[in-house]
């Protein structure tokens, strides 16, 4: 029986052993299709060697400060906190990294969810506005997709990636309907969407329950991250950081004082100007008047008459590209002569179109720089016009890097949808994309650089910080309040400079 016993151990042992080299062996053929950097090489190693009752150990990414925030604009800054949330990334413990990759697989599928028909519902105000936006999305991840299968598709198995296209139809709770489709009808591995802030909130809680990993490319919403949910992540600037720049540069670089706002009544526009209320207030310049607006509003006389009667220095608008150049449009005729800012959505052929000369002035922030000297971006560029006819822009080249990180993390973690979730989550680099350098915040946000954008003789000019002589994480001359530490001494510190 001892003899027996010894043998069988021996099995074990040699078993181990070739299962271990086969995984050694798959890592290195890998890494000659796939770049990855020591860093998340180290992580794969680790989360391989653990079982099923096992939580690997990687420690948790941490940031120093949240979102870039300058002193001067944090909330509650001249008190020591007690806690600050948000800095250390949310850990997931569970034993899906355990799971074997399956092997009667024609196509390793990808889902999509983003709004490309029409809907009508309470949700989005009455008629859903964001198609447009989402086609663009759907048009960047596909092309993803197409490249990715044009070098090989899935490495590992030789072969195809595949497309799972949901509409995001707005509907309250539709959502979380369609992620559950695609994770347990559709077998998909990770999926990327959605644009409209309410439901990105719905679909990332019920990836959380199913746990799949949900890249977004399209919802700026500050909040989106602040859910503590470790299966989300995005990759485009939220409106924080391009409220932090449009802060700067109105009172650090021009000096204004009476800013009004005019928004949509929806959650991107009540959430996209909340950093720039609050970072006015704590910089002592108070937002003056703000006036909301409903979806689909053709005449805006109501709200511009309350602001011309404030005598205001500047007006910002957030909201959809055609109500903002109608605003726009109002305003000039109104004999409003202020400079008029507007958000990142007014980038666009259609707000042009609408707006005409009265575009000429126009300032708004932007998460990228479409004019970038980016070999990247431009075989992209290249690309995108051969496909689809047309110049890319901010969905489409987000959805396409969303897309490509999606693609990256199945090709080095394999075919288990925790793995996948723990290289996003680890990179230890920024994602070199064709919209500049994505760098993952410890709650997975990018916290990469953003832009000014000024419509100066009929085009649209793009200014880094460094272009406008703003510096970043500016210093408040102000006394600073120590700050406690924010992580322990067994937790891997992350800067965001």
């Amino acid at each position: 029986m001892k003899r027996y016993m010894i043998l069988f151990s021996a099995v074990l042992v040699l078993c181990a052993l070739s299962c271990a080299e086969l995984e050694e062996g798959k890592t290195k053929s890998i890494e000659t299709h796939v770049q990855i950097d020591p860093e998340t090489l180290d992580v794969l190693r680790k989360i391989n060697s653990v079982s099923a009752y096992e939580v690997p150990d990687l420690g948790l990414p941490a940031d120093d400060i949240y979102a870039k925030t300058a002193q001067d604009v944090e909330p509650f800054r001249h008190v020591k906190p007690f806690k600050e949330h948000f800095l250390i990334q949310v850990e997931y413990t569970g034993p899906g990294r355990a799971l074997p990759e399956p092997q009667d697989l024609e196509t390793v599928k990808l889902g999509f969810i983003g709004p490309i028909m029409s809907t009508v519902s309470v949700a989005t105000g009455g008629k859903s506005h964001e198609e447009t936006l989402g086609i663009k999305m759907l048009q960047g991840a596909r092309l993803a997709i197409e490249h990715a299968n044009a070098k090989g598709g899935y490495f590992k198995r030789n072969i195809p990636f595949e497309l799972v296209v949901t509409n995001d139809n707005g509907l309250w709770g539709a959502s979380g309907n369609e992620i559950v489709n695609m994770v347990y009808k559709d077998k998909a591995w990770a999926i990327l969407g959605t644009i409209d802030g309410a439901n990105s909130h719905i679909a990332i809680r019920v990836a959380l329950k199913a746990e799949i990993a949900m890249m977004n490319s399209g919802d700026t919403d500050p909040t989106f991250v602040e859910t503590n949910i470790p299966w989300a992540f995005r990759c485009i600037s939220d409106d924080r950081q391009q409220g932090y720049l449009l802060v700067d540069y109105l009172y650090r670089k021009l000096g204004l004082k009476r800013i009004g706002i005019i928004r949509a009544s929806s959650r991107y526009g009540r959430f996209g100007v909340r950093e720039i209320k609050d970072g006015s207030r704590r910089l002592g310049n108070p937002i003056i008047l703000e006036m909301a607006y409903n979806l689909g509003t053709r005449d805006f006389s109501l709200q511009l008459e309350r602001l011309r009667k404030e005598n205001l220095d500047a007006i910002i608008h957030w909201g959809d590209a055609i109500e903002g150049a109608r605003i726009l449009n109002q305003m000039r005729d109104m004999g409003m002569k202020q400079p008029y800012l507007a958000c990142d959505r007014c980038l666009s052929d259609e707000f042009i179109e609408i707006a005409g000369k009265n575009a000429e002035g126009v300032i708004c922030p932007s998460p990228w720089n479409p004019k970038g000297k980016n070999k990247r971006l431009t075989e992209f560029r290249k690309a995108f016009r051969k496909r689809f006819g047309e110049e890319p822009e901010t969905f489409a080249a987000h959805a396409y890097d969303g897309m490509n990180m999606l693609i990256w993390a199945v090709q080095v973690a394999g075919l288990n949808r925790a793995k996948i979730r723990d290289m996003l989550a680890y990179r230890g680099t920024p994602w070199k994309g064709v919209t500049g350098d994505i760098m993952l915040s410890a709650c997975h946000d990018d916290v990469g650089d953003v832009y000014l954008a000024k419509r100066k003789n009929g085009k649209w000019n793009f200014y880094s910080r460094e272009d406008l002589k703003i510096p970043r994480g500016y210093i408040s001359p102000r006394d600073r309040v120590s700050r406690p530490p924010a992580i322990s001494s067994n937790i891997k510190l992350r800067t965001m400079e």
